[in-house]
């Protein structure tokens, strides 16, 4: 019998939901099925709504939770269906959930996260044991929550004698450090995809800048620039984790009068190189590559400016790891449900800030 896991993800950028099927050696990842399941357009404007921060009732959370729920259910069942063969050496299920509000904790104040998505009906319609609620036990031992994919990050990738960089671009980017001396650091840096989308289909009315083809027509607007980089959160000193609530159009951008288009596109593409940039130097100067994973690795024009302002080669996840780019974070939390039913540590508290290792998420039994 094969031990399969099921990895669920449905990251910042809202575009759906990612499903992996993933066996795991000593420490390799086979990837052996994978599907993207679409995020109909009224459900995502209302996940925007609640992550923009428009009151919400009780009863729309629990609606949204539901719903979502109901989706994560029917993605691992297309899945399946697909590849019906898979379905006997499945063991479990994990869930990383919506994230609709992410408020990490700052000096005197407690922090919260909410992740939407009732694992109790992914494991009763899938029939499966589902892991879920990965982040809550980090933050209740004082951590940030986030990023939690470093652990897999460090399993799949840590090689002693070298420092590694893997930069995750979803909505928000983060970076894993894997130090030569075999420490592990990691934090959010700021906006991944998730200004540049909006901005997209605030003017163009497309999810996304395609490759960045859109940015690249405008040029780079230095007053904006200056402005976005003066963001507070950048001079943070980790660990820090932020979201969509922080890093969006009306905070960052506000009002640009005259200013094109295009070129705000530009700018906000070059506020996700920097910001990321600048935290690779702060913080690897001793790494040779970037490996970028995310969606936002498709970006030619990102991947071709962060070259330029780090120095450094962008590579890809695969030849390294067997992974595509775009499966790495579904393949985590994968990964991270086989930890928590081995009983073993899924943070990483020089990552988090957590006083300790701890296990990550419920398990959700459905028989």
């Amino acid at each position: 019998m094969r031990a399969i896991y099921l990895g669920l993800m449905s990251g910042t950028s809202q575009d759906g939901v990612d499903v992996a099927a993933v066996q795991f050696g000593e420490h390799s990842a086979n990837l052996l099925a994978t599907h993207s399941h679409p995020l109909d357009a009224a459900l995502r404007d209302r996940l925007n709504d609640l992550v923009g921060g428009s009151p919400a009732s009780l009863a729309t959370v629990g609606e949204l939770d539901l719903r979502l729920g109901e989706l994560f259910a029917d993605a691992a069942l297309a899945l399946i269906a697909a590849n019906p063969g898979l379905r006997s050496d499945i063991l479990a299920v994990g869930s990383h959930g919506h994230t609709a509000w992410h408020q990490p904790p700052t000096t005197g104040q407690s922090g919260f996260t909410m992740q939407l998505g009732d694992p109790n009906i992914i494991a009763a319609r899938t029939g499966f044991t589902t892991v879920a609620d990965f982040r809550r036990m980090d933050m209740a031992f004082g951590g940030q929550g986030a990023p939690l994919v470093p652990a897999f990050h460090q399993w799949l990738w840590a090689t002693p004698g070298q420092t590694r960089v893997i930069a995750n671009l979803g909505g928000i980017a983060n970076v894993t450090i894997l130090h030569a001396e075999g420490t592990v650091t990691g934090f959010d840096t700021g906006p991944g995809n998730t200004l540049l989308d909006n901005w997209t289909q605030r003017h163009r009315h497309q999810a996304f800048d395609a490759g960045g083809s859109w940015a690249r027509s405008g040029i780079q607007n230095a007053g904006l620039l200056r402005q976005l980089m003066k963001d507070p959160y950048l001079t943070l000193a980790p660990p820090k984790s932020t979201g969509r609530e922080y890093f969006n159009l009306d905070r960052c951008v506000g009002e640009v009068g005259a200013i094109p288009p295009a070129d705000v596109a530009h700018t906000l593409l070059e506020f996700t190189v920097r910001s990321l940039g600048d935290a690779v130097r702060a913080h690897a100067a001793d790494a040779k590559e970037i490996i970028l994973v995310g969606g936002g690795s498709h970006n030619d024009f990102l991947r071709q400016r962060l070259s330029d302002y780090t120095s450094l080669p962008i590579t890809s996840s695969e030849p390294s790891s067997g992974l595509p780019a775009d499966w790495v974070e579904a393949a985590a939390f994968a990964w991270l449900a086989r930890t928590r039913l081995a009983g073993s540590g899924g943070n990483v508290p020089s990552v988090t800030g957590a006083r300790q290792t701890a296990p990550l998420g419920g398990v959700y039994c459905p028989n």
